[in-house]
């Protein structure tokens, strides 16, 4: 007797589930980053040209409002070696017909006909790394900085944040949704996402975004949160020790073409 393969079966009964329950309804943002990894200024060129003329307009007219492009500040080890793209979704189900819309959206295949059909010998990347993360309960929706001043003196810093376990991972999420996001919004620290990473490569993490508006004001506000009264309470409490293992931190500034 042969045993049939429940794999694909149990493949579209989960996507069901997560397209038809409340975790695909909205009540939580639901978060793309891809990080494309870049061998040279022409891959570099590429991508740029792709973003600003073909994706984020097409993104656009498909109801996506608000898209991240960011580079490393010249500072970091991997500056002109990466591109991030970050993509905030109301939902699951957002999320999952977007790539349907675009292969239907003829002004986007033909903006971004030089980037799809780029051939085996010139590709506009090396690879690409995705992280696809759900919303904090405590900030649920992706919130656009207040950081004004000129594009390519700002920082945003994303951060990545793993943990041993994935309960020790659990608690790290609580101590956010708890009162650590509320320290950074009582300094100024211009939060636009934190994100419970649910499938990418340093899995069990969380990831969050913060900015400034120069690297000067980034060092003053992390020294500032360092001697906060609130995280000093925190920081000892019992149930927030050893829940970390690694802290990855990334300095990005926006391209000029980015939504924010």
């Amino acid at each position: 007797m042969k045993t049939k393969n429940l794999f694909p079966i149990a493949l579209l009964a989960f996507f069901a589930f997560l397209t038809s329950s409340s975790f695909a309804q909205g009540k939580r943002d639901f978060y793309e980053l891809r990080t494309y990894h870049i061998e040279n200024a022409n891959q570099e060129s590429q991508l740029d040209t792709y973003f600003e003329k073909a994706l984020l307009p097409a993104l656009h007219r498909n109801g996506l409002e608000k898209i991240g492009v960011f580079k490393p500040v010249a500072s970091q080890p991997d500056a002109g070696k990466k591109v991030y793209l970050f993509i905030p979704y109301s939902s699951m189900k957002v999320y999952a017909k977007m790539e349907g819309k675009l292969s239907k959206d003829q002004t986007y295949q033909t903006a971004g006909s030089a980037y799809i059909n780029a051939p085996h010998d010139n590709p506009p990347y090396k690879r690409i790394e995705t992280s696809l993360m759900q919303a904090f309960t405590g900030q649920p929706r992706f919130t656009e900085s207040k950081v004004t001043s000129p594009k390519k003196d700002r920082v945003y810093e994303l951060r990545s944040y793993e943990s041993q376990t994935e309960k020790l991972y659990k608690q790290k999420v609580k101590m956010f949704n708890s009162g650590e996001m509320d320290i950074f919004t009582k300094l100024d620290f211009n939060p636009v996402f934190y994100g419970e990473v649910i499938a990418g490569a340093n899995m069990p993490n969380l990831m969050y975004m913060t900015t400034f508006t120069n690297m000067e004001s980034r060092d003053a506000h992390w020294k500032a949160f360092g001697t906060d009264p609130d995280w000093d309470r925190m920081k000892v409490m019992p149930e927030y020790q050893n829940i970390m293992n690694r802290n990855d931190q990334r300095l990005l500034y926006p391209t000029e073409y980015s939504d924010f």
